[in-house]
């Protein structure tokens, strides 16, 4: 089965109002820039975004945070975003914040068909509140319902034409859970190869869980904080 398309534009042809969207990525870095390209320019509104992050003003999630396409945000970090702030002061935005490692299993059961999960992070603060918590061994756990995404938006380094997907370094981050998690699940590649050309020993994501990938174009590949050392004194 092939499962090319040629654009974001084509990928994305069956994406509308009010749906629930997974995007993969960590801070800047492993973003489905060419996804969110075009949801900018489709315009579609009332979305539900499950990401790590809000992305910042000008890149990521922020560019559709900036056009109010988004409803709702479930997300872990969302500190570098000056316009996400400001919906959430005024009450323009929901917002669910989540612990890391909660959100990423969240994503991992809904891949691997499970209702639940059982977690200890948030018991005794507000995220437990209206929550079913449960005591195992003598220690209480929280229950957290797996997530329900319409579509998964992820990047990968190398793709091949039936789905598999290998990713590098860092961009290695929530695309692989998330890309098992979608209703339907779009990854965007730098490179784009036929089928049997990719290592299977270095394959991510298997392709039974993509059901479509493009070639991107046009990769900013933005480094958040740069970092240097002072020159040294001699």
């Amino acid at each position: 089965m092939n499962k090319v398309v040629n654009t974001a534009d084509e990928a994305l042809h069956d994406l509308t109002d009010g749906m629930t969207l997974m995007l993969g990525g960590f801070g800047l870095c492993g973003l489905p820039e060419n996804c969110i390209a075009a949801l900018v320019k489709k315009g579609v509104k009332d979305l539900t975004c499950i990401s790590n992050n809000a992305g910042v003003d000008d890149f990521g999630i922020g560019l559709m945070l900036k056009q109010h396409q988004v409803k709702k945000m479930i997300a872990s970090y969302v500190g570098e975003n000056a316009e996400f702030e400001r919906q959430l002061l005024t009450g323009e935005l929901e917002v669910e914040l989540i612990p890391q490692g909660t959100l990423a299993t969240r994503c991992m059961a809904a891949g691997y068909g499970m209702p639940a999960i059982f977690t200890p992070a948030g018991i005794g603060t507000e995220i437990a509140e209206g929550k079913e918590i449960r005591n195992f061994n003598g220690k209480d756990y929280l229950m957290e319902m797996a997530f329900e995404a319409d579509f998964a938006l992820i990047k990968a380094w190398k793709g091949d034409t039936m789905g598999n997907l290998i990713y590098r370094s860092t961009a290695r981050n929530f695309n692989p859970v998330m890309a098992m998690a979608g209703k339907v699940t779009i990854a965007e590649v730098e490179e784009l190869v036929e089928a049997g050309d990719l290592d299977p020993d270095h394959i991510h994501t298997p392709g039974i869980y993509v059901h479509r990938i493009f070639k991107g174009t046009n990769y900013e590949k933005r480094i958040e904080k740069r970092t240097v050392r002072e020159k040294p004194q001699f």
